[in-house]
């Protein structure tokens, strides 16, 4: 990937990739900080990828730095956290459906926000996930259904 080609994917996707590690890490400092590594990671890979796959590779290297992130917070455990009161998309959403969306397990959240709500293919959900296509699909489908319960339930109280 050229330097002109990585900028224009960084810049067309920020949005969507500070959505996505928030989702993942629910603090706004670490979701900035896996942003801002993951784009220097993919900088210094960019001969790597695939062309036409950029923005999925460049999730995937999110998601990975996300992982990365979770992995040293269990390791400082002890540390007293504050919690973070912004949240990045739940305002265009009804608060229902955010924390619905929000109780999901990680695995079927993840792919759920990657498909619905930052518009990514299930082909690119996949990559960026490095799983095979069926698996996705069966998360979006796990996904769906715990929701629709978890909503029908909601409606019916």
């Amino acid at each position: 990937m050229d330097e002109a080609t990585y900028i224009a994917v960084s810049e067309q996707h920020m949005a969507s990739f500070f959505r996505t590690a928030y989702s993942i890490l629910k603090k706004r400092h670490d979701a900035e900080d896996a942003v801002q590594q993951a784009l220097l990671n993919a900088w210094k890979s960019r001969d790597k990828v695939r062309e036409g796959a950029e923005r999925a590779w460049m999730m995937r290297i999110l998601i990975n730095e996300c992982y990365n992130i979770l992995r040293q917070r269990k390791r400082s455990a002890g540390f007293e956290e504050i919690p973070d009161i912004a949240v990045p998309f739940a305002s265009s959403l009804d608060t229902g459906l955010y924390d619905a969306i929000q109780s999901l397990p990680e695995e079927l959240r993840t792919s759920f926000l990657l498909k619905y709500m930052e518009g990514m293919t299930e082909k690119e959900v996949a990559t960026a996930m490095s799983m095979p296509l069926p698996s996705v699909k069966y998360r979006l489908l796990r996904a769906r259904r715990i929701l629709q319960k978890e909503l029908k339930e909601e409606v019916v109280l």
